[in-house]
């Protein structure tokens, strides 16, 4: 699926898209993959500041400067090459029944730090067990 992140750093709620692909596929694990070098996966509480939060802690450890040595693209990029090292491209998770076995505040985030890629790809996958 494709998925709009814009031109600044975001945090993108995909839990609705991640649960339409699942249901009806009974118990299983979905895979979710991000194909880029500069996002992630985060499962994480969205709504009540945690994303905003996560943002600002992301640009705490990895500040958009000119400290990087991978220097192509906007200033400050190549912090966003660093990113998949501390959020993973990827996440997988239980279905149980066709739905996602998601804590009560969890949910299935793409984190983008990139502006300079406003679209993104999320490749879903899905194991029945």
């Amino acid at each position: 699926m494709s998925v709009r992140t814009g031109n600044r750093a975001t945090v993108v709620d995909i839990t609705d898209e991640v649960a339409a692909f699942v249901r009806d596929l009974g118990d299983g694990l979905v895979h979710v993959f991000v194909p880029h070098a500069t996002a992630g996966v985060a499962i994480i509480e969205t709504g009540a500041g945690s994303d905003d939060d996560l943002l600002t802690a992301l640009e705490h450890v990895l500040p958009a400067d000119n400290r990087w040595q991978h220097r192509h693209g906007s200033p400050g990029h190549g912090r966003d090459h660093v990113l998949p090292a501390f959020i993973a491209p990827y996440a997988s998770l239980p279905v149980l029944n066709g739905r996602i076995a998601l804590g009560t505040w969890q949910s299935i985030c793409l984190v983008d730090t990139n502006g300079d890629n406003p679209t993104r790809q999320v490749r879903l996958s899905f194991l029945a067990g």
